[in-house]
């Protein structure tokens, strides 16, 4: 029950995150490290795959999809880890530290956990606890 339940939250957050890439970019293009070409396209890409991972999560049909759409939502944590630093960098050196430590610090543990519930919701976790002999 659990499970069932932490997959609906994370897929609404998801599905959240997703249209709001789409539907206000600008704040994720003040996030954007510099190095990311076509920061405009990226973010709408982004937005699709959280909209698409958030679907494949409660699809009921395919428990090979619910694992894709896991995997595709933890390497989607992972991959946008550096724009949580990058915003946490540039946060913080404004004179009145932006979101503050408040915001990024637990946002900043909150990732790799992030990247385990997508794996957990989706039964995806490469590892199996071992059961009492």
């Amino acid at each position: 029950m659990a499970k069932a339940v932490t997959r609906w939250v994370l897929a609404l957050l998801y599905a959240l995150a997703g249209a709001l890439h789409l539907l206000l970019p600008r704040p994720f293009l003040g996030i954007m490290p510099t190095w990311v070409p076509q920061p405009e396209l990226v973010i709408a890409l982004t937005g699709v795959a959280e909209l698409a991972g958030a679907a494949g999560l409660l699809q009921p049909w395919s428990p090979a999809l619910r694992r894709a759409a896991g995997w595709g939502l933890a390497a989607y944590a992972v991959c946008v880890f550096p724009a949580n630093i990058v915003h946490f960098i540039r946060d913080m050196a404004r004179p009145d530290h932006g979101l503050g430590l408040g915001y990024h610090v637990p946002r900043m543990f909150l990732q790799p956990i992030l990247v385990w519930l997508a794996l957990w919701v989706a039964d995806a976790l490469p590892f199996r606890a071992r059961g009492k002999a």
